[in-house]
């Protein structure tokens, strides 16, 4: 009985800080639903929450160094810019998705073959929809997965526009991480062929046996947003498929990329230095 009691207050103790900092993390979003009429005075904000002032305030303190709420002397708190920022990225990221899904079953039903649609996320590329294959061929990749922009066809596409000077910052950057050896000078003629064709290929190079042919997808201003990407197993992807498939992937790119509002021939100037 004793021993139980004993273990009882060390799993207590153990999971305090945990339930504390949970605590803490529902206060703060409580915080930001207080003020999202307008602002919201120290004193109101505090009678709200039903915290003390001196609480109220450090919360409060916490989620302005953090962007989420301002403080305007006269008026209050209110909702911060970093809730801006995160509303358009969640809005850009849910439109590609649900924009996209049509046309890249309709381009999975085509080919037979596995369809990824990804975006760039910092230095990787970020997948954020697969349509799986007909064909017996196992594409490890999952939704959520990032990947190395420099040995994947969606990551390549994703670079296309970048200047050189970009392209060098991330093979330098990924080959010092670890990724899959490649010859920089064969990678960089590769790129360029790629950026002037307006897609580009992953020649078993970020997984064995697998081959993919990827093209980017543009938003209205002509700035890569997306990427979308056909991959199979390399008996199904041999050089004229992967020719042949080109048009059909860069076609269905640009059939997403007018959806969102893209013009043909609106493209950002990329630069080489």
């Amino acid at each position: 009985m004793g021993s139980n009691t004993s273990n009882d207050k060390v799993g207590k103790a153990a999971g305090a800080p945990a339930v504390a900092g949970s605590q803490t993390l529902l206060r703060g979003l409580d915080m930001l639903d207080k003020v999202i009429d307008g602002p919201v005075k120290l004193a109101e904000l505090s009678a709200r929450m039903e915290l003390t002032r001196s609480t109220t305030h450090r919360l409060a303190n916490a989620l302005i160094n953090r962007g989420f709420l301002t403080h305007l002397p006269r008026d209050g708190y209110q909702l911060g810019p970093k809730l801006i920022q995160l509303g358009f990225l969640a809005q850009s990221q849910a439109d590609i998705v649900q924009i996209a899904r049509p046309r890249i079953e309709e381009l999975a039903a085509q080919t037979e073959d596995t369809v990824h649609l990804g975006r760039l996320d910092s230095d990787q590329a970020l997948y954020l929809d697969k349509i799986p294959g007909r064909r017996r061929v196992d594409i490890s990749s999952r939704i959520g997965d990032r990947h190395p922009l420099t040995s994947t066809g969606l990551g390549k596409a994703l670079l296309i526009d970048a200047p050189e000077a970009e392209w060098a910052r991330v093979f330098d950057g990924e080959q010092a991480a670890g990724t899959a050896k490649a010859d920089r000078a064969v990678w960089f003629d590769r790129m360029r062929g790629y950026a002037g064709a307006g897609h580009a290929y992953d020649l078993e190079e970020n997984e064995d046996l697998i081959r993919c042919v990827a093209a980017p997808i543009r938003d209205v201003s002509g700035r890569i947003v997306a990427a979308i990407s056909v991959s199979s197993a390399a008996q199904y992807m041999d050089d004229d498929r992967m020719t042949t498939l080109s048009d059909d992937v860069r076609g269905t790119a640009e059939a997403i990329s007018r959806d969102l509002g893209w013009a043909p021939g609106t493209k950002p100037a990329r630069g080489r230095k």
